[in-house]
Formats: structure tokens, C-alpha cells, sequence
């Protein structure tokens, strides 16, 4: 089993920052990859972006690029996601997820969920 905790949501403002973080435990992580989903009120959950757990391989969604960075300190077990120029169409629940499969952005390929952490941008 591994457990993925959250950290780092909050209320911003249009064109803020935030950096939210994923720390991992319970399994080893180094034939996993790591990725950053998130769900707006109404809609499915997105993949936002993955990183390789060795090599630092990353993808994103067409909607974050340029905009939002994922990282990883493997000697924390920790993915970050730093958020920059945020949007009011960025404001959703985020979780972190991990998965066998690099750069997946479907859902199925995760085997591993965080509880989601709040982030909301004002207008």
C-alpha cells in the first residue's frame, strides 16, 4: 500500500501562486510515477501533470503548460506542484495519484489516490 497526503491548497488570487505537495509512504516509490489530477464542482477529473519518479521525464495538460511546474524530491518522497498565473478555471479539488504507467492521463492507470487538496482562485 502507499498513502499520498496533500498539503498546500488555499484561496488566491487571480494571477497568484501556490505550490501544493504530495508526500509518499508505505511502498516503494521508484517504479512509480506521479501525477497531479484535479475535478472542478460539476465536471470530471482532469490530469493536470506526471513526472517520472527517476529521470524527471514530465507531461502536462495542454490548459497548465507553461503555467504550472511538477517536481519531485525523492529524497523526501514528496511531488510538488508549483502553480503560477493561476485562473479562476483553475479553482478545483487537486490530488496527487500514482501510477506504474508514465504520463498517463487516465484515471484507470492510477493505483494510488491522495484525499485532494482545496484550490480556489479569486476573480
Amino acid at each position: 500500500q502507499m498513502q499520498l497526503v496533500e498539503s498546500g491548497g488555499g484561496l488566491v488570487q487571480t494571477g497568484g501562486s501556490l505550490r501544493l505537495s504530495c508526500a509518499a509512504s508505505g511502498r516503494t516509490f521508484s517504479t512509480y510515477a506521479m501525477g497531479w489530477f484535479r475535478q472542478a464542482p460539476g465536471k470530471e477529473r482532469e490530469f493536470v501533470a506526471a513526472i517520472r519518479w527517476r529521470g524527471g521525464s514530465t507531461c502536462y495538460a495542454d490548459s497548465v503548460k507553461g503555467r504550472f511546474t511538477i517536481s519531485r524530491d525523492n529524497a523526501k518522497n514528496t511531488v510538488y506542484l508549483q502553480m503560477n498565473s493561476l485562473k479562476p478555471e483553475d479553482t478545483a479539488v487537486y490530488y496527487c495519484a500514482a501510477s506504474p504507467h508514465f504520463c498517463s492521463d487516465s484515471e484507470r492507470k492510477y493505483d494510488y489516490w491522495g484525499q485532494g487538496t482545496q484550490v480556489t482562485v479569486s476573480s
